[in-house]
């Protein structure tokens, strides 16, 4: 069995907006509750995340911007001209303990990167990080400080270990981009809905790097209503060769799990299945380069009917459980969670492909996918990704 640690106490639940916000923190109670009652978790290997010190935070933010956050902390309301660091917003409104919260979230990475830096787990998940679109100085997308960020550069900083970083969410993960964008130590590849059509607008090809990182960036945008074996195609095309050229020491991957057909922020057609497989498949490939893998949660907003499924397969591909596709979910796990859901909750672990109508332009789809392989070939001489028909 694979030694790996959950990160979880319920004061990381506090990360809350508001009780309309779509970024609900029940989801990440409803996943480990979920996972318990599947016998795959167990409270041995759970373990409680420290609080990120401010210094540790400057290792993203600046003091400037660490300073306001305490500040609009203390009293929870709004300033003059927040706003134009993405706080005050509809997506990023202020409320009392945020900084706090965020520094919770964040020292939910640090426990786990210290986990792996010091050898007591091989890999370990954080669903309440992978917040991965905060910038140094600005709020952006639900997220006031980035977790992962942090904990890269923690990592970088007292092992010098060659790190790549996968982002799995529907939305290009731009902050951390931003930060690795001229480091060639910290290989970024993401896979994400065209920032054509989605927040936040980037993650585009031509994307790759400046400077020493030149070539150290990787983006896969996908087209919309991109399903389960398309996107499937597209990570068996990219990862073996992403690995095989950066032979990281550790990954870091980033699991908003909004890329489902029912999630109300995004255009991408996954199933439950796509969330199984994704993960199984990257867990393989870290098996060949030594085993360490931090991984984090992030976007999925069906925070009951999807988001726990999800990310309980996220869990088992860590783990090593297998789960059968006709595994159902207990009736205990139903009785808690049905009340606090507006709508019938999944009777199983896996989507049924009939449960979501046919994608009828699905040629167009697979050919524009297509046609971004084509040019990340261009553009990553040597890397020679295969662009095969899905299996």
């Amino acid at each position: 069995m694979t030694e790996a640690r959950f990160i979880y106490d319920e004061a990381l639940l506090a990360y809350n907006f508001h009780s309309d916000h779509p970024f609900n923190p029940l989801r990440i109670k409803a996943s480990m509750d979920l996972a318990k009652r599947l016998g795959i978790l167990d409270d041995s290997r759970i373990v409680a995340p420290e609080m990120a010190s401010v210094q540790m935070l400057e290792l993203a933010h600046e003091p400037h911007y660490i300073d306001l956050v305490r500040s609009l902390s203390r009293t929870g309301e709004k300033a003059y001209g927040i706003e134009r660091l993405g706080l005050g917003t509809e997506d990023n409104p202020v409320f009392r303990g945020m900084h706090e919260a965020a520094s919770r979230a964040v020292g939910a990475s640090l426990t786990g990167a210290r986990m792996l830096v010091e050898g007591s787990a091989a890999r370990v998940l954080n669903l309440a990080g992978g917040l991965h679109h905060a910038g140094s100085g600005h709020a952006a997308g639900f997220c006031i400080y980035n977790d992962i960020v942090v904990a890269i550069r923690w990592i970088r900083r007292e092992t010098g270990w060659r790190i790549l970083y996968v982002d799995l969410d529907a939305h290009h993960g731009d902050g951390v981009q931003d930060a690795f964008y001229q480091d060639p130590d910290v290989f970024f590849v993401s896979f994400h809905e065209s920032g054509q059509f989605l927040f936040p607008g980037t993650g585009y090809v031509n994307e790759t790097g400046i400077g020493r990182g030149q070539g150290s960036t990787l983006n896969v945008p996908l087209a919309p209503a991109t399903d389960d074996e398309l996107w499937m195609q597209v990570l068996r095309a990219i990862l073996p060769r992403v690995m095989e050229y950066v032979k990281p020491d550790l990954v870091v991957s980033q699991h908003g799990c909004d890329g489902h057909y029912r999630d109300p922020l995004a255009d991408l057609c996954a199933s439950t299945r796509f969330y199984d497989q994704a993960p199984r498949l990257l867990s393989q490939y870290i098996d060949q380069y030594g085993g360490r893998w931090l991984a984090t949660g992030g976007g999925g907003y069906q925070v009951l009917s999807v988001v726990p499924r999800a990310w309980t397969l996220l869990w088992a591909a860590m783990a090593g459980h297998t789960l059968s596709i006709d595994t159902a979910v207990p009736q205990e796990w139903l009785h808690t969670w049905q009340k606090a859901s507006n709508q019938p909750l999944p009777r199983r672990l896996h989507d049924d492909p009939g449960d979501f109508p046919v994608i009828r332009d699905r040629v167009r789809v697979e050919a524009a996918n297509l046609a971004t392989l084509e040019e990340l070939d261009a553009r990553f001489p040597g890397f020679d990704f295969e662009k095969s028909s899905p299996s």
